[in-house]
């Protein structure tokens, strides 16, 4: 799946600007082109992955030409397509099997039972709120 972004050219003194028209409120920019469209990946993953928390539905992507009419005001930006693997919209639940040392596994599970969770629930939240502190 490809995301259309709008590319607002930036310069010596001005970051690149970026938009992602399909997905409200979603943005982001960078000193360089390069950096402008690593941080627009970032930004789609972490809208997609807040709106899915959320329980909100995931927009589908448009058509560059279709959004090119839609929005005028991005007349003289650049346009670009992001990749987002389809994997991180799959609520599917997957069994897992990781190695941890027996001493760190009995501080987890005696984590989770404190925490009045299950061992897959509590790494799951943990995953989470990570995410969060990396995001903010």
């Amino acid at each position: 799946m490809r995301y259309p972004i709008a590319i607002e050219p930036g310069n010596d003194t001005t970051a690149w600007g970026v938009v992602v028209p399909d997905l409200p409120g979603c943005f982001s920019a960078g000193d360089t082109l390069e950096e402008a469209l690593i941080q627009a990946e970032d930004a789609i993953t972490g809208w997609i992955e807040a709106a899915i928390d959320g329980g909100q539905d995931i927009p589908a992507p448009s058509h560059i030409e279709a959004l090119r009419a839609a929005h005028p005001e991005f007349a003289d930006w650049l346009w670009a397509l992001v990749k987002v693997d389809p994997a991180m919209l799959d609520n599917t639940l997957e069994r897992v099997n990781i190695s941890l040392p027996r001493r760190v596994l009995h501080r987890l599970d005696a984590r989770a039972r404190s925490a009045g969770e299950t061992r897959s629930g509590f790494i799951a939240r943990m995953a989470f709120e990570g995410r969060e502190a990396v995001h903010t």
